[in-house]
C-alpha cells in the first residue's frame, strides 16, 4: 500500500470517497492511503451512510484529519474489516500517548464526547475508506472531542498511522500469499 501525506488543505464534503480520487490528487495508482487536514460537511445528498441519512444527521467540523483508503478489487467485507482495523490502529496509537479512548464499531469516543466519523462502501471499481478525526470542535452537531484537546499534532499523527497501516496491509497480503490452499 502507497501512501502520501497531501500537505494542501482539502474540504471533505463526500465527493472525495470516490474511485481514483487518490491517484488524481497525488498519483499513487493501486492499493492507497492518504491524510489531509481541512474542515468536514457532508450533506445528506453526500451521505453515503444510509442511518445518518434517515436520521437527517450531516456531519460537520471545522478542522478535521482526514484519512482516505482506496484498495482493489471492490469488497465491501474487506473494506469494513479494513476500516474497523484502522480505527483500532488509531485508538492504540493514541493510547500509546496516554488518551483513552472507547471504540464502538467503527466510531472512537472520549466519554461521550465522539472523536471520529468513518465510513467504508465500494464503487464498481474499489472499496473505499474515508475516517476523519476531529482537530477542532466548534459548532459541531454532537458533541465531539478533537486531537487539539489532547495536544496530538496533527502531521505527525497521520505520517505515523499511514506508516503502520502501509505495515499492516502488507503484513496482510504476506499472510495471504504464504498459505496453500486445502
Amino acid at each position: 500500500m502507497k501512501t502520501k501525506l497531501i500537505d494542501q488543505t482539502i474540504k471533505y464534503d463526500g465527493s472525495q470517497l470516490r474511485p481514483h480520487f487518490i491517484y488524481e490528487q497525488t498519483g499513487l495508482l493501486g492499493d492507497a492511503a492518504v491524510a489531509f487536514i481541512g474542515p468536514c460537511e457532508v450533506k445528506l445528498d453526500k451521505m453515503v451512510d444510509l442511518e445518518d441519512v434517515r436520521d437527517q444527521a450531516p456531519i460537520y467540523s471545522p478542522k478535521m484529519l482526514h484519512f482516505l483508503v482506496e484498495t482493489f478489487p471492490a469488497n465491501l467485507l474487506a473494506a469494513v474489516h479494513l476500516q474497523r482495523l484502522t480505527i483500532s490502529m488509531i485508538k492504540d496509537n493514541l493510547a500509546k500517548e496516554k488518551i483513552n479512548l472507547m471504540r464502538s464499531g467503527d466510531d472512537l469516543y472520549q466519554k461521550e464526547k465522539k472523536l471520529s466519523v468513518s465510513i467504508a462502501t465500494v464503487s464498481t471499481l474499489s472499496s473505499l475508506i474515508h475516517i476523519g478525526l476531529n482537530i477542532e470542535t466548534k459548532n459541531t452537531p454532537v458533541a465531539t472531542v478533537g486531537l487539539s484537546n489532547f495536544k496530538v499534532e496533527p502531521k505527525a499523527f497521520a505520517k505515523k498511522l499511514l506508516a503502520h497501516l502501509a505495515e499492516e496491509y502488507q503484513s496482510i497480503l504476506k499472510a495471504t500469499y504464504k498459505v496453500k490452499s486445502v
